[in-house]
């Protein structure tokens, strides 16, 4: 699991490192046996000469001496030729008859030696049954290794008279320091290799993920409903390549989507503001059209109350003219993107200013500093907080002491307002809707406060959240940068 955490960068310098490392064993391995293969066929091949050359000399003896060549006259014939020949090729011989018993040594005494004063049945039957004639026992003594090889020694007409024994030390000191000095240097050698193994592991792995880098920000910066960049990179690899034309590919139809998206949106809501426009205007027209009528079916020009009739009639048809014309301000007000005119002010001030409107004495304001200064639009601050206060006048409980309460907070870069109150709160099934166009809980009014107000506040790049608890109150917070 641990290994899984690894980014792919770590895990390539880590691949590489080890696989210096296995192959540095790896060949310090096979040397090392290289070289036991090589001293075992050095020890075999010398013991080889060794005894070629001793049965070449002990056969010119043979043809030599004046003694009668048979197995009795062996010790005789060898009696002092032995130790030259034991000394001429710097090994020590040891001469057998044909049933293993010791002849001659040249070594006066053998006790404890590689070789018993007879030999055993196997080494006789191995010696007879080969077709060489030859046999090489190995034994190991005191961490040394011997060699024993048993041969025949045949008079001149080639019938064996005796049994050479020829008992032979692999000495592997100068071997296993040539091996070393070889291992030694080899070490160097891989030391040397593994930093730059490193290093180069660093810069590949490094170029490698370079690549995969790049994609990796450029899809986490990819947004829905923002420009995504394209990915451009030069001289990458084929699966690289792959990977950003599919990338790109992506890039390209979410772009599409998004503006089908957009477009789809933008047609919905002015539909759906069309319908509310539509159903807001029919309301005064209704009544209207019945006081039209009723005033048409009524009219008497001889009636003495006429001119009070008409004046009534007046009224009526004024006052719908003026809702509908306080609704087509709404929706102007609310479609009206406000631009950024942005001006240097004091919002405590302007905060208080717009609180100056209402004549509710439980509205309580609270600062945290006389001054703080930011970036902003006077008239589209104050409609933002208008909004808001009114909103909070309008859902504080009848029954209880009314309290309404806006702050105004500075935070490092940011500035804060809050407006609570201490009234019904919010429902839960309304609070995914509670930014809605056109949506309210009230009797009167079109639900384009809220909505208006947080198209105001994300304009200057700015956020709107609410708290609510169900029937002690709600409190709505903007959050917008000084500058």
């Amino acid at each position: 699991m641990k290994l899984r955490r690894l980014s792919l960068r770590v895990r390539i310098f880590f691949a590489m490192i080890l696989l210096v490392l296995i192959a540095s064993v790896l060949i310090a391995a096979v040397t090392i046996y290289q070289y036991n293969e090589e001293a075992q066929d050095y020890h075999r091949d010398r013991l080889e000469r060794k005894e070629d050359n001793i049965k070449r000399h002990i056969d010119f003896v043979i043809r030599e001496t004046t003694w009668e060549v048979k197995t009795e006259n062996i010790r005789l014939i060898f009696m002092h030729e032995i130790y030259k020949i034991a000394d001429i090729h710097q090994l020590q011989v040891n001469l057998l008859d044909l049933e293993g018993g010791l002849i001659k040594s040249s070594k006066s005494s053998i006790e404890g030696d590689t070789i018993a004063k007879c030999l055993n049945a196997d080494i006789l039957n191995n010696l007879s049954n080969t077709a060489e004639h030859r046999y090489v026992e190995k034994t190991t003594l005191n961490n040394q290794t011997f060699q024993s090889s048993y041969t025949y020694i045949t008079d001149k007409k080639f019938k064996p008279i005796a049994i050479l024994n020829l008992p032979y030390l692999e000495n592997d000191e100068f071997l296993n320091k040539e091996l070393r000095e070889f291992l030694e240097r080899l070490g160097y050698a891989y030391l040397v290799m593994l930093v730059l193994a490193i290093v180069l592991a660093y810069f590949l792995s490094k170029y490698i993920t370079k690549s995969l880098k790049t994609i990796s920000d450029k899809i986490k910066e990819t947004r829905l409903g923002k420009q995504n960049k394209r990915i451009e990179i030069e001289s990458s690899s084929e699966e690289i390549a792959t990977l950003v034309n599919s990338y790109n590919s992506m890039i390209d139809e979410l772009q599409a989507s998004a503006v089908k998206l957009a477009t789809s949106e933008r047609e919905a809501a002015w539909r759906e503001m069309a319908k509310q426009v539509a159903h807001e205007i029919k309301n005064p027209l209704t009544p209207m059209r019945l006081s039209v009528q009723s005033f048409q079916r009524k009219f008497n020009p001889e009636d003495p109350d006429i001119h009070h009739k008409v004046e009534e009639y007046s009224q009526t048809l004024i006052q719908q003219i003026d809702t509908m014309s306080s609704i087509a301000s709404a929706f102007s007000n609310f479609a009206k993107m406000p631009a950024q005119q942005n001006e240097t002010l004091n919002v405590v001030h302007i905060v208080k200013l717009a609180l100056d409107i209402f004549s509710e004495d439980y509205i309580v304001f609270i600062a945290d500093e006389k001054e703080i200064i930011a970036q902003w639009d006077r008239t589209q601050l104050i409609r933002v907080v208008t909004n808001l206060v009114k909103n909070a006048t309008q859902a504080v409980a009848e029954d209880k002491d009314p309290k309404v309460v806006v702050s105004v907070m500075s935070e490092d870069q940011l500035v804060k307002i809050s407006v609570a109150d201490n009234g019904r709160g919010i429902s839960e099934e309304n609070i995914p809707r509670i930014f809605e166009p056109k949506f309210t809980t009230k009797s009167s009014g079109m639900g384009l406060g809220l909505a208006m107000v947080k198209n105001i506040v994300e304009t200057y790049k700015g956020t709107i959240t609410f708290t609510s608890q169900k029937g002690k109150g709600t409190t709505f917070t903007v959050t917008f940068p000084k500058q």
